[in-house]
């Protein structure tokens, strides 16, 4: 199994770093690869260059760390609530982020902090809100109706969140209205390092709380019973789960929105690639998925010169036939 993980993790991880390197060369001016390293040349006389660091590397790596944690976020949806289905959206993490960047957008919130905007804090605050509610409503919960509580709680907060989303952006001016509806599309609009630091924060603390229970996930998606007798505590487990999936989620979605459907497409592909064990599914959705959004975004940026697509628009046109596929193959 270490060589199985370690082959897998070195395969995809070769894809992802080739798709960091090579994303940042497409675009409306080309820019060659020996010319953005060439030490000959002032890094302010190298065009090149400044296009590679300045311009598009930002947007490849927030692209790599928004795929990395909605894919494996999607994962640990998927076995925390047992439902082949389930994504970072199921639990209002992802509403909740939503209306927390509306909200700084229409009140025209204007403040940072660290060098990071309005718009991305308040959408993690919102982010983290949501997770609060949905946490105290599981802590209240009975045992054994853990799954059942975290879903309903999930469908029924997003479309409160949802509902008060479309308030804000009715009673916003047009302006706001525009800013607003190209956020929710999901955009990788990055024009700094700043945000994706920021951003690298949650998400690492939420991946090394995952790395101790890729086998529980696995009994966890058996079952609570079939975990329990094996000496899991279900509780702990699931909540850790929860936590760590939503700070992903919040993480992903305050650098760039609501990105759809890549917590769904990623984790079953990659499942049929390598199988269903955690050991490995897990760093391989990582770095599948931000090898899968690195593409998409040079699809967004490419494919309508001289326009850029919404990241989140491309991914919804592969999705949608994707999830219909596996809605019907698990009918």
């Amino acid at each position: 199994m270490r060589r199985r993980v370690l082959a897998t993790t070195l395969g995809f991880g070769l894809l992802a770093a080739a798709a960091c390197l090579l994303a940042p060369l497409v675009g409306s001016t080309s820019v060659r690869l020996g010319r953005v390293f060439d030490g000959s040349l002032p890094f302010d006389d190298n065009l090149d260059a400044q296009i590679f660091f300045i311009a598009r590397l930002p947007r490849v790596l927030a692209a790599a760390l928004v795929g990395a944690g909605l894919s494996v976020a999607g994962v640990v949806f998927q076995a925390l609530l047992r439902n082949p289905l389930a994504s970072p959206d199921t639990l209002g993490v992802s509403a909740g982020a939503s209306l927390g960047a509306m909200l700084a957008i229409t009140f025209r919130a204007d403040f940072s902090l660290a060098g990071i905007s309005s718009v991305p804090l308040a959408s993690f605050v919102g982010s983290l809100g949501a997770v609060g509610i949905v946490y105290s409503l599981s802590s209240a919960r009975r045992r054994g109706a853990t799954t059942m509580v975290l879903l309903l709680a999930g469908v029924t907060l997003t479309a409160f969140l949802s509902a008060v989303v479309r308030f804000v952006q009715y009673v916003a001016d047009f302006t706001e209205t525009f800013q607003t509806t190209r956020w929710l599309m999901g955009s990788l609009d990055v024009a700094s390092y700043t945000p994706i630091v920021a951003a690298c924060v949650p998400t690492t603390l939420a991946l090394a709380a995952l790395a101790r229970l890729p086998r529980v996930l696995d009994l966890l998606s058996v079952g609570a019973d079939a975990a329990a007798a094996r000496g899991v505590d279900v509780t702990a487990a699931e909540r850790q789960a929860l936590v760590s999936a939503s700070l992903l989620t919040g993480a992903a979605v305050s650098l760039a929105g609501p990105v759809a459907f890549v917590g769904i497409i990623v984790p079953h592909t990659v499942r049929l690639i390598v199988g269903a064990d955690h050991r490995v599914v897990l760093p391989a959705a990582g770095l599948f998925g931000a090898t899968f959004l690195i593409t998409c975004d040079v699809v967004a940026r490419t494919i309508i010169p001289p326009l850029e697509l919404p990241v989140g628009v491309v991914t919804a046109v592969i999705g949608g036939p994707f999830f219909l596929w596996l809605l019907f193959r698990n009918a």
